[in-house]
């Protein structure tokens, strides 16, 4: 469940970062800007429309987060800024900090970020 879980978070947070920066954003765009295979983000994305998530214009290809899918997103980005600021603050890496913001943000409940 755990993996699940953080594979869903990682992906709206990279698309909602993608979008940020990008503007609108497609599959293939989305693989570049994660570094992941094309089919790879196809099947990812597959299991996010299916979950309610995100849709994808059928003519261009963009993606577009949902409702649900766009404040899960904010959420999941907010733990990692957050983290990465307390893991930097306690004088770790930026670097490391950043990598480890991005594991434990999905550890971290709701309860616990409130």
């Amino acid at each position: 469940m755990y993996r699940k879980k953080q594979s869903t978070e990682d992906y709206l947070e990279s698309i909602l970062e993608a979008q940020k920066k990008h503007g609108s954003i497609r599959a293939v765009d989305l693989a570049r800007f994660m570094n992941f295979s094309k089919t790879s983000v196809s099947i990812a994305l597959k299991k996010l429309k299916e979950a309610g998530y995100v849709i994808t214009d059928p003519k261009s290809g963009v993606i577009a987060l949902t409702g649900e899918g766009l404040s899960l997103a904010e959420k999941t980005l907010e733990k990692h800024k957050l983290l990465t600021k307390i893991f930097i603050y306690l004088g770790i890496d930026p670097v490391e900090a950043e990598e480890s913001a991005c594991k434990i943000e999905h550890l971290l409940s709701d309860d616990a970020y409130a």
